[in-house]
């Protein structure tokens, strides 16, 4: 998932359920000098995700 974040920003956040943000995304990736913007948030925003998950996770069993 981090390769195709890198490669294609726009689907990575569309996998994602983000469709407006995808759009968004992709509209910067057009250019030439907004593709490695749009990499880095994609990436960005996958870890951000993935970190999010891992505390909900980590409530989850210190509540149970």
């Amino acid at each position: 998932m981090t390769l195709i974040a890198i490669l294609f920003p726009w689907l990575s956040f569309f996998l994602r359920g983000k469709i407006f943000i995808g759009f968004l995304c992709l509209i910067l990736q057009i250019t030439l000098i907004g593709w490695l913007p749009a990499a880095i948030w994609a990436v960005a925003d996958r870890v951000d995700g993935k970190n999010k998950a891992r505390i909900r996770r980590l409530e989850r069993s210190m509540y149970h």
